[in-house]
Parts: C-alpha cells; sequence; structure tokens
C-alpha cells in the first residue's frame, strides 16, 4: 500500500511542478482516484512545504505569480462566493432526519450522501418514523454528536407546520435547510431555505398529457399525505386551465383502510359519468387498484387510462404505469449543497447569501398505462 501513496505523490509533485497550478477536482480525475483522496494527499504534500494549498486547488512552491495560479486563485474566490469551496466541507458533519428512508427518501437522502461525501464531509441519519415529536429528539441526537448543520424533512401531517410545530426547529441555532417541506408565509419556518419538488407542476403535466390525448373528462385518486394538497392544486389548476371536466367526489384512496372505496369510484365515474383518466397516487396504490378494476370489467388503458404519481415502483406493474417522476436525487443533492454553503458562509464570516426556496420539477415518464406510445420502460 506504501509504495503505491509515495508513486501517486510523486505523480501529483511532477504534474504541479509542471503546470504550476492545478485545481483538485481535475487532478483527482486525471490520476484516477477520488477527489477525498486525494485532497489527503495534497494535505500531505502541503504539509510537508512540496506544494502549496488553495481553496479547492493545489501550487507548486514559487508559482504563485504564474497565469495557472492567478487562474486557481479566481476560481477559488468564485468558488467562496457562492459558498462551493470544496476544502470548506473537509470534515464537516451534516445531520439529516427523514421520516423514512424508503419511497422518495431513499433517493433524496442518497443525494445528499454523495454531494456531502464528495467534498470531504460525513453525511449522519437520524429517522422519525413519522411521529413529529421524535425529530426534536433526533436533532437533539445529531447535533450533541457533532453535526453542525441539518437536512430535515419534518414529519408535519400535511406538509406544513400548525400549532408550532416549527418551534423546535428554530430553537436549534445551526443553518438548516427544509427538504420536500415548506412553510406558509408568516409562519417563522418560511425564512428558512427550503429544497422540494414541485408537485403541484407534476400534476399539471399529467393532466395536460390526458388532454393531449384527448381525454376530456378525468378524476384522481390521492393518498392523505404532505405532498397531497400540492399535487391536488396542480390537478384541480390544471383542469381548469385546460376546460375539462373534472369528476369530482373520488375518496382518499385509503380513506377506508382499503382500496375498495376508490375502486367503487372508478368503476362508477367510467361506467355512469363518461371519465376515461385518472390520476392515481401513488404508483403503488395504482398497482393495488389495476387488477381489481380489471375484475369488474374496467381495462387499463383501454376503459381508463392511469397515470401515478412518485415513479417508485411504477414500471413494475402489469401495465407499466406512466408516473410522474420526482427529482429524488437531485433533491437531496441541491439541499445539501446549499446547506454546505451556509456552513462555509458561516465558517469564513462572509455576509450570507439571501434566504433560498427550491422548487425543482418532476418530469412525466410515459408507458402503457396511458394508452400513449411507450417512451420508457
Amino acid at each position: 500500500m506504501r509504495p503505491h501513496v509515495d508513486q501517486r505523490h510523486e505523480r501529483v509533485l511532477e504534474l504541479v511542478r509542471e503546470r504550476g497550478s492545478l485545481r483538485v477536482a481535475e487532478l483527482a480525475v486525471e490520476l484516477g482516484v477520488s477527489a477525498v483522496t486525494l485532497r489527503r494527499d495534497v494535505e500531505a504534500l502541503a504539509g510537508q512545504g512540496r506544494v502549496h494549498r488553495l481553496h479547492g486547488a493545489v501550487v507548486w512552491p514559487g508559482g504563485e505569480n504564474t497565469v495557472g495560479t492567478r487562474a486557481a486563485r479566481q476560481e477559488s474566490a468564485e468558488a467562496a462566493e457562492v459558498g462551493e469551496s470544496t476544502a470548506s466541507a473537509e470534515g464537516v458533519v451534516i445531520g439529516m432526519i427523514v421520516p423514512t428512508t424508503a419511497s422518495i427518501f431513499a433517493g433524496t437522502v442518497r443525494g445528499a450522501r454523495e454531494v456531502v461525501t464528495a467534498q470531504g464531509g460525513r453525511l449522519v441519519l437520524g429517522v422519525s418514523g413519522y411521529v413529529d415529536t421524535e425529530d426534536a429528539v433526533q436533532a437533539g441526537h445529531l447535533l450533541a454528536g457533532g453535526a453542525q448543520g441539518l437536512l430535515v424533512a419534518p414529519s408535519w401531517p400535511g406538509g406544513v407546520p400548525v400549532g408550532g410545530q416549527e418551534q423546535w426547529l428554530l430553537d436549534r441555532g445551526v443553518p438548516t435547510v427544509l427538504v420536500e417541506r415548506s412553510a406558509p408565509p408568516g409562519n417563522p419556518a418560511a425564512a428558512l431555505d427550503r429544497v422540494r419538488t414541485d408537485r403541484a407542476h407534476g400534476a399539471a403535466v399529467a393532466v395536460g398529457h390526458f388532454a393531449a390525448l384527448g381525454h376530456h373528462r378525468i378524476t384522481a385518486v390521492l393518498q392523505d399525505g404532505p405532498h397531497a394538497a400540492q399535487i391536488l392544486a396542480g390537478y384541480e389548476a390544471a383542469v381548469r386551465s385546460l376546460g375539462l371536466d373534472d369528476a369530482r367526489g373520488a375518496p382518499s384512496v385509503r380513506e377506508h383502510g382499503d382500496h375498495e372505496s376508490s375502486v367503487d369510484h372508478l368503476v362508477d365515474a367510467v361506467r355512469e359519468r363518461g371519465v376515461t383518466a385518472a390520476l392515481v397516487h401513488s404508483d403503488e396504490d395504482a398497482i393495488v387498484l389495476v387488477p381489481r378494476l380489471q375484475a369488474r370489467g374496467i381495462r387499463v388503458p383501454d376503459d381508463l387510462a392511469l397515470i401515478a404519481y412518485d415513479d417508485e415502483v411504477a414500471p413494475l406493474a402489469d401495465v407499466p404505469l406512466t408516473a410522474v417522476a420526482p427529482p429524488k436525487r437531485a433533491v437531496g443533492e441541491s439541499a445539501a449543497k446549499l446547506l454546505l454553503q451556509r456552513l462555509a458562509e458561516h465558517g469564513s464570516g462572509r455576509r450570507p447569501a439571501p434566504r433560498q426556496h427550491v422548487e425543482l420539477l418532476p418530469e412525466l415518464r410515459i408507458r402503457s398505462s396511458c394508452g400513449a406510445k411507450t417512451l420508457d420502460r
């Protein structure tokens, strides 16, 4: 192992001597090692006085006046300006609290972890199990263990805080980014950074796709939960905008502890009200509904076109489901980058940039269940 490290150090010295300065990320790619490994190499060589280290760059001693070094310093300054300095994340511990590691949060946690790890930090996870009082417990545990900032998807039943549910979050006194959650204007938590999926947009895209396929009378079967209000708002806005007929009255997909009321609604909607398309949240529920509908003589997509929401297991359905796919990994990545920016600002004493409310758009993945030409498996 040791000869390999020495050889890599010699190669680093050779490249930096030839070029005057190099960005650490570029050098890692050229040598075929991770950025974390190369940063350790640079730290060791800098400690020996054999190279100089700048934010995100390594410089040959005495080369401070070279064009390459000036460029490296300019890149470092620009990175610092937006809080993206790689060096600023080394050794940072980020706490992340999610209600579950299943469903959409699996990808979100993965995206956040990859960003933090790539910049030399560590992501530590807490899980609340959708128990709102557990959020504060998990936060206290993570902060006591050394977490310097928090990524949090609170277990707020409606996706927004009510009755002071946000107070524990505000009392922590560390940089915090809400993930897939928001607070209404006027609520103190509305001043927090946040990154979430624009689920209303996703629902509107689904309705627009139905309209483009010639469906004029549609319905929606949605489950209760943190995202229901956003999905319903997007669905209703698109129905109004496109002049479609919405067959209202659908129960929550799990209102009675099973799916039969939803099946009854859809069968009645098709046979008595002329409905030809339905948006179902989530794709797991759509998978349950399809065979029940077919057992009642409603064929998918011949009699009823379906679009599911979430795209967790939609391609695996017997009739592969067209689905709205939230950008799960990208949400985690964006939230982690934003939190690292805040920590870098805090550590440097710079005036923080304005708080951000970031919404990422989902995409529609076309499969068999809507009756259109299949574009995605």
